[in-house]
């Protein structure tokens, strides 16, 4: 992967440092902390992937239980090239429960006939046709015998045949859907805003040796004043990709969803009539006061009547034998109390 550097004054720079099939290193300038968290938990949960969810099992004579290789089935990392092609299950009108345009659909059956363990690996795994393209749900293999992850092992007579559903997801809701095994960032590796206490015994230099990415910041000089109001603006990232997608496939997808998480907010925030929204009061600029979106100025329920007692009143106040609140207004629908009356 091939990357041109571009100067954009103070606007965001990134820098790519290294980077591989599964592995990315940059170094992101002129961004806030904030905003940087927020791309890095974006990555890490919100980032469309696709994985198995479903497995119909047909035979099942391993010592695994069929709970326990389900699981496993789920763990292994498929291609999630394109992955936007597809639909996600909630968003799928055209099926009850599967369709090729919200799934693919992947097959395993082995059967050991010799005499020694037969290992199953996710290389087993067929993807069967009508697929939105080539790759997707093709199972991700990176050791150098192109096996894979193993997924049971066979006796002698032991059979496994299963029909497995991947479907599309993010790792907010499961784990499996993660498009990374890891995604960090570093920050002030000299320590110059004090974000950090190091604990230390005798010589916190010597105990708390400085990170690769200290060599790209120059070390506080001695005496240097500290400055209270300085804030980090560049971020040492770093992605390790599970393989089912690229990491700079990864960052660009999770950018997009940032974009798209922020362009709802915007969209809510610019819509019409905000100032009545709820029946609310507004504040003056454009959004309703704090108000709850079940009552009225009355004190009742919406479409109901209004309760207009002194105090906070009960809408039981019917004054039809029931004992005063404690705070005044309407009766209580039980009667009295066992706690007498409020004290006047």
């Amino acid at each position: 992967m091939d990357y041109d550097e571009m100067d954009t004054g103070n606007e965001p720079r990134v820098r790519v440092r290294e980077a591989d099939s599964l592995h990315a290193d940059f170094v992101l300038e002129n961004v806030d902390l904030a905003f940087a968290n927020s791309l890095r938990r974006v990555i890490f949960a919100e980032v469309p992937t696709i994985a198995i969810d479903l497995v119909e099992i047909k035979t099942n004579t391993s010592v695994l239980a069929d709970e326990f290789i389900a699981h496993r089935l789920g763990m292994i990392p498929l291609n999630s090239k394109n992955v936007d092609e597809l639909h996600s299950k909630m968003e799928c009108d055209d099926c009850a429960q599967y369709c090729e345009n919200c799934s693919v659909v992947l097959t395993l059956h082995a059967r050991c006939t010799g005499d020694d363990i037969m290992k199953v690996y996710a290389r087993d795994l067929v993807v069967g046709g009508g697929g939105k393209n080539e790759w997707l749900g093709t199972p991700v293999i990176t050791d150098p015998e192109g096996l894979g992850a193993v997924i049971c092992k066979l006796r002698k007579g032991q059979e496994i045949s299963m029909k497995c559903i991947a479907r599309k997801g993010i790792s907010k809701e499961h784990a499996k859907w993660s498009p990374v095994s890891a995604v960090s960032f570093e920050y002030d590796p000299h320590n110059k805003l004090r974000h950090i206490d190091y604990w230390y015994e005798e010589d916190p230099v010597k105990e708390w040796p400085k990170s690769k990415n200290a060599s790209w910041e120059d070390p506080p000089q001695d005496g240097e004043p500290f400055d209270s109001d300085a804030d980090p603006s560049k971020f040492y990232f770093d992605i390790e990709s599970v393989g089912n997608l690229d990491p700079d496939t990864i960052l660009q997808q999770g950018i997009k969803v940032l974009q798209q998480k922020l362009a709802a907010v915007i969209d809510e925030l610019g819509k019409d009539g905000m100032s009545s929204a709820n029946g609310g009061v507004g504040d003056g600029d454009g959004y309703p006061g704090a108000r709850s979106p079940d009552v009225v100025m009355g004190g009742g329920p919406v479409g109901g009547p209004s309760y207009d007692g002194g105090g906070y009143t009960t809408p039981y106040a019917n004054g039809d034998g029931g004992s005063a609140s404690v705070y005044g207004g309407g009766a209580t629908p039980f009667g009295a109390t066992p706690y007498g009356q409020w004290p006047q």
